[in-house]
């Protein structure tokens, strides 16, 4: 059968016939700026696969902040990463595959995944035996990478997919995956400092996205969340999805840049502020029982605090800096009491899956909050950029014609008949 040029959104074609255009949602490096502006919609391209690619009928999609770098162009512009005129951005997805190149086995066109957004090269040594997150062609898809998930059509790398979970619906699948993977990376992807039984892990952003996968890992190894947060409302939130318990830092001043060591009087000033923090951790802990680990991703604003209260040949793992690049402690804390920084860089595709097998098998839920239509992809993003966001994972619709779908089949028999929906 053939294709006509371009489907709605909504419109399911055949399995396995390919339009040659697609809707997309589009940012251009001459509009980088605030997500309201630098998102446009567009049509473009449908992407050609190569031999170790695959087609992906993109359902929903998720939001992380790598998108609002994408539109902000800050601190760089994806389009100078790959070279393209424009970008389209969303390191999350469920879909479908819908073509294959001609070296991928373990995929076929009608299969069900979620994607996740570590592309690497394949055939260096990290890649083979080593860890694939060492590749130095390494990139995250969505963001490095030109074709993400903010289209009807997405081309991936065979190796990024896993099986979308069956009890979950399209959008619920489309949401979770790059800020599990990461957290199960950063709490079990750096031995020895890897997540045990009893352990006490001081979460930042518990309500988050990133923060509510880190919660229900840690509750599911019997370890203890606390979750760092901005409201009591927020705080019973994670109480509700499996931390111990939670500290309102609204409620303490003790954040931004380490001030000058030199400057003895005020640094000890700011020191008795920071010790105020580590003693409502105590209230929870028992005094004295430092966190064991630190999950760190605000960065600039708190990153001196976390590895002040970080215990002894304990580990502060960051992933991100959403309040700055520009992270600064006291260097004595930590050689003295020899504690570990550790980046942290999404996951490979064997911690990925582990990661969605504890969701397969219930242990981990996706959180999600609220859902947006396709049109509405730059207001989630505005949301996020401006932290108005609700708890949990956001998710965006794109080619499921409706929420509550779980497969293909149910897809395309709503598609058919719109008045059953």
């Amino acid at each position: 059968m053939s294709a006509r040029e371009l489907y709605g959104l909504g419109e399911i074609p055949e399995l396995g016939v390919v339009p040659p255009k697609m809707h997309a949602w589009v940012i251009r490096k001459y509009r980088h700026g605030p997500p309201l502006e630098s998102f446009r919609r567009e049509v473009v391209d449908v992407p050609d696969i190569s031999a170790d690619e695959v087609l992906v009928l993109v359902m929903a999609s998720g939001v992380n902040y790598n998108g609002v770098w994408a539109a902000l162009g800050d601190p760089l512009s994806p389009c100078d990463i790959h070279g393209r005129d424009y970008h389209i951005a969303g390191s999350d997805a469920s879909g479908v595959v819908w073509k294959v190149g001609s070296a991928v086995r373990r995929w076929k066109v009608g299969d069900e995944v979620v994607i996740h957004c570590n592309h690497t090269c394949g055939q260096c040594h990290n890649c083979n035996g080593g860890d694939p997150m060492l590749c130095r062609q390494q990139m995250i898809w969505g963001y490095e990478t030109a074709d993400g998930a903010f289209a009807q059509f997405t081309r991936v790398q065979a190796q990024q997919l896993v099986p979308k979970p069956k009890n979950l619906t399209w959008e619920q699948a489309g949401c979770y995956m790059l800020v599990l993977a990461t957290a199960f990376r950063m709490l079990y992807g750096h031995p020895p400092h890897t997540l045990q039984p009893a352990m006490n892990v001081l979460v930042w952003g518990g309500a988050g996205g990133l923060g509510s996968m880190a919660i229900q890992l840690i509750k599911a190894a019997g370890a203890n969340a606390i979750a760092v947060v901005s409201s009591e409302e927020r705080g019973k939130w994670c109480l509700d999805i499996g931390a111990k318990a939670y500290i309102n830092r609204t409620q303490f001043d003790c954040w931004g840049p380490l001030p000058s060591t030199r400057e003895r009087e005020a640094y000890k000033q700011y020191l008795r502020r920071v010790q105020q923090f580590g003693k409502a951790i105590w209230e929870i802990t028992g005094k004295n029982v430092d966190p064991d680990l630190v999950f760190e991703h605000p960065g600039e604003q708190t990153f001196p605090v976390s590895c002040y209260i970080c215990r002894r040949g304990g580990m502060v793992v960051f992933c991100a800096g959403t309040s700055g690049f520009n992270l600064t402690f006291d260097a004595a804390y930590v050689w003295m009491r020899q504690k570990r920084i550790q980046g942290s860089h999404f996951a490979t595709l064997m911690q990925a899956d582990a990661a969605n097998h504890s969701v397969m098998d219930g242990r981990v839920l996706p959180c999600m909050s609220q859902v947006f239509d396709f049109d509405r992809i730059p207001d989630a993003h505005d949301l996020m950029w401006r932290n108005a966001h609700p708890p949990g994972n956001m998710a965006l619709m794109v080619n499921a014609p409706e929420q509550g779908l779980h497969n293909l089949e149910e897809t395309r028999a709503l598609a058919l008949n719109p008045s059953r929906g």
